[in-house]
């Protein structure tokens, strides 16, 4: 429930910036990309302090080395959350952290089937958290790659 807090107080912050003047922090996947970035830093740290014994717990069983996976994941999503923050890498970024969450969703069906856990952690929140998360990466995915395009494109035509 962290995660989700993070992303949606963060992002309301920076939109709320954004309506008092601050120009560059106006168009939604702006503010989604700071609330994301500060949302993966939360995540990638738990990796490593905190919560790392129950991270590798979650780890379906069938996958190899539980810990080395944490670790590479939580790494990943702490690179992320730092590309995510250079506009001329954020697009890239989310589209990895998307196809990274999509490739951790079944530890989370692992963790939410093998036993009694907290409501938040239990099967339907767990995944409509994973829909917001889903959303703002493809979010921010789509109007960063996008722009990178149109800008190209732009360049070509003056040439």
């Amino acid at each position: 429930m962290a995660p989700l807090i993070a992303l949606v107080v963060v992002t309301s912050l920076l939109l709320l910036a954004g309506a008092f003047g601050v120009r560059r922090l106006k168009p939604l996947p702006v503010a989604l990309r700071g609330g994301l970035a500060v949302m993966f830093v939360l995540t990638g740290g738990a990796h490593f302090v905190g919560l790392r014994e129950e991270l590798i717990a979650m780890v379906p069983p069938f996958l190899p080395a539980p810990g080395l996976l944490v670790t590479v994941t939580g790494v990943l999503e702490l690179l992320g959350a730092a590309a995510l923050l250079w506009s001329r890498t954020a697009g890239w970024s989310a589209l990895g952290l998307t196809a990274m969450l999509v490739a951790m969703f079944p530890a989370n069906v692992h963790k939410a089937l093998s036993g009694p856990v907290p409501w938040d952690d239990q099967l339907v929140p767990r995944t409509l958290m994973q829909v917001v998360f889903l959303a703002a990466t493809i979010t921010v995915a789509r109007y960063y790659l996008r722009r990178r395009h149109e800008s190209a494109r732009v360049l070509v035509h003056r040439a």
